[in-house]
């Protein structure tokens, strides 16, 4: 779970009993949401809210990963980045939002980023092995996602739980680093960032001062312990995303809040710097992973290996 360290009220679904509801459930709804505008939309899965003008953030609250995907709409055509959970129907989302044809860029390729790949058309990927592996499908990992203590209030109607699964998907084109992608009154550049993942992306709006920052950064534990992370490749990108702080005006990550200011890149590059020398004791988490906090920044870390 990427969940951030609050100890807020929970307002859950009433048919929820008290004492079956997560922890992480209990710390919602997360303050930043009141200062956004709420768009509303058909299903109750999803939440939508507007964090800047054209861009309207995809979040889907009642599940662990509160995974949020961005449809950043333009006057010719729009950009999905990243497709959620897969658990309900974000196409139909994006169709009530936008009549514009809508091309799919993905943050990365877990799971839980890519699970409305399918319903669309147009998906561009990154030349990568891991991304052509995953456009495959996964029917394990997607079981995860709703396995006990993974929801918060009611999956939607007709929802077949047995046989969820990740779904396979085309990949129409590949995109590079560098790209830039005009979608007619605003253009966004694609950033190589990975580390997270070897195929992880960020995206850049210059004219608008955003930065999409996908798992690379979000308010909240940061995932670095899974097998396919790369500390040096991850060290890279961050710096390299902290020297746009200059021409970034809003942060929007990938889980729990859309919005974050520009300084937490710097924040987020001193962390993990000071994390790495070893300055920054760790947490003890289950399945044998640390939890790294300093400041506003945390990583979810692979425990050391006793010697």
């Amino acid at each position: 779970m990427r969940r951030m360290l609050l100890l807020l009220v929970c307002i859950a679904s009433p048919l929820i009993a008290q004492n079956s509801i997560p922890e992480w459930c209990r710390a919602l709804p997360r303050p930043q949401y009141r200062s956004i505008e709420r768009v509303k939309v058909s299903d109750a899965w999803f939440e939508v809210y507007k964090p800047a003008p054209g861009v309207f953030a995809i979040y889907e609250p009642h599940q662990s990963e509160e995974t949020i995907a961005y449809l950043i709409t333009g006057d010719s055509r729009a950009i999905l980045f990243d497709t959620g959970m897969g658990i309900s129907d974000i196409k139909k989302i994006t169709e009530e939002l936008t009549k514009l044809p809508v091309l799919v860029l993905n943050s990365h390729t877990h799971d839980d980023h890519v699970g409305g790949n399918w319903q669309f058309d147009t998906v561009y990927g990154m030349d990568t092995d891991f991304t052509r592996k995953n456009a495959k499908g996964s029917w394990e990992d997607a079981q995860a996602e709703i396995a006990s203590g993974q929801l918060c209030g009611d999956l939607p109607k007709g929802f077949d739980a047995k046989s969820y699964s990740t779904r396979p998907w085309k990949i129409a084109g590949y995109i590079r680093d560098g790209e830039k992608i005009g979608l007619g009154n605003r253009s966004v550049e694609v950033i190589s960032t990975p580390g997270h993942t070897p195929d992880a992306i960020s995206l850049l709006d210059r004219g608008n001062g955003l930065l999409f920052t996908g798992d690379t950064y979000y308010p909240g534990p940061i995932w670095l312990y899974r097998p396919e992370t790369d500390f040096k490749a991850y060290a890279a990108s961050i710096s390299r995303l902290n020297a746009l702080a200059p021409d970034v005006k809003l942060v929007l990550g990938a889980h729990n809040v859309p919005i974050a200011p520009p300084t937490s890149l710097t924040h987020l590059v001193l962390a993990f710097a000071a994390v790495r020398s070893g300055k920054v004791p760790g947490t003890p988490e289950p399945e044998g992973k640390m939890l790294y906090k300093m400041g506003d920044i945390s990583f979810l870390m692979r425990a050391p290996a006793a010697h």
